[in-house]
């Protein structure tokens, strides 16, 4: 007999606004076919009706998404032509939560960062849970997969202080090369040998800033973006300080770096423990420290997973493929 979540099931959604569903139903009804074929589920629309057809678990799912998006287009109304895809995408992640209170947070759309080229919304619960981690701790270590938007929101979070006072300069670092530091071997002066592996933190503040704006904080140090080797003897004060990559580091690389943190600031470790370059039998110092610190007050720890993923939807199938064949052995 199969279990109870797996049973069919049928759900029926009626919407007040008429003028809201076109916007809902996308293009010759696109939106609603999207999440058919992302829950496996059966949506017919008669009007302002939805019957929803599927699984107990996929319906329910479908239907807390299609709530969601109604309250989120009802709420920036005149806003959007219609749902976009994204948003859809979005509704379905803070969906499989199953969690209303997070699904009506989602509606609401709550949080938003402010940046000087775009405003940034969390995409995910657990991205959300993320988002309020840094705003209630000088200490927040983000682990998991790539793509889960770990990195990104910090930046953001950082942009918005440094844009509204909080703090006075923002300093991006990661290990410089994946497996040891050897600039030597690279071609070039210092900037030219160790910018290839600081690129994506460039790319993430040139996206939520002016080009020129960037030049003149990083002309002025209100910008750095140095390799980890750099923040030894440094006390990094007034300062929002990220780690990238963090799970290349050693243990002492991150001693070294926790220890720099000075008053008023913030530090945001972000890292995929499933993706150590470190030689054999070196232990990550990422991995050393969720260990160490996980009950130490001020410290968070947000754990992502393949769920949170938010680039193409194959990258999150691809990362479950991964971990299932790492489980299996």
């Amino acid at each position: 007999m199969k279990p109870e979540t797996n049973s069919n099931h049928s759900i029926t959604l009626e919407f007040d606004d008429n003028q809201v569903l076109p916007l809902l139903y996308g293009h010759h009804n696109s939106n609603l076919a999207h999440i058919e074929k992302a829950l496996d589920v059966r949506l017919d629309s008669f009007g302002n009706i939805i019957q929803i057809s599927g699984t107990t678990d996929n319906a329910t799912m479908a239907k807390h998404a299609l709530e969601a998006i109604y309250k989120r287009i009802m709420n920036t109304k005149g806003q959007t032509d219609e749902a976009p895809k994204g948003m859809i995408d979005d509704a379905l992640r803070w969906a499989s939560s199953q969690s209303e209170e997070a699904i009506n947070r989602y509606a609401e759309n709550a949080s938003v960062i402010s940046t000087w080229k775009k405003t940034i919304t969390a995409k995910s619960k657990t991205q959300q849970d993320y988002l309020d981690a840094i705003a209630a701790n000088d200490l927040v270590f983000g682990v998991g997969p790539a793509g889960t938007g770990k990195t990104y929101l910090a930046v953001a979070r950082a942009v918005e202080a440094l844009k509204s006072g909080q703090v006075e300069r923002i300093i991006l670092s990661r290990p410089a090369v994946e497996a040891g530091e050897r600039l030597g071997f690279l071609p070039g002066d210092m900037k030219e040998k160790v910018d290839p592996y600081l690129r994506p933190l460039y790319d993430a503040i040139y996206d939520m800033m002016p080009p020129d704006k960037m030049d003149r904080m990083m002309a002025s140090g209100q910008i750095e973006i140095a390799p980890l080797a750099f923040m030894r003897g440094r006390t990094l004060a007034q300062s929002f300080v990220i780690i990238d990559e963090a799970q290349n580091t050693t243990a002492v690389q991150m001693k070294m770096v926790l220890t720099r943190l000075g008053d008023d600031s913030k530090m945001v470790i972000t890292g995929d423990l499933g993706q150590i370059d470190l030689p054999s039998g070196q232990t990550s110092g990422l991995a050393d420290a969720v260990s160490l610190l996980d009950d130490v007050k001020g410290i968070n720890i947000t754990t992502f997973t393949g769920e949170d993923v938010v680039r193409h939807p194959i990258v999150a199938r691809i990362l479950k493929a991964y971990d299932k064949r790492d489980q299996s052995k």
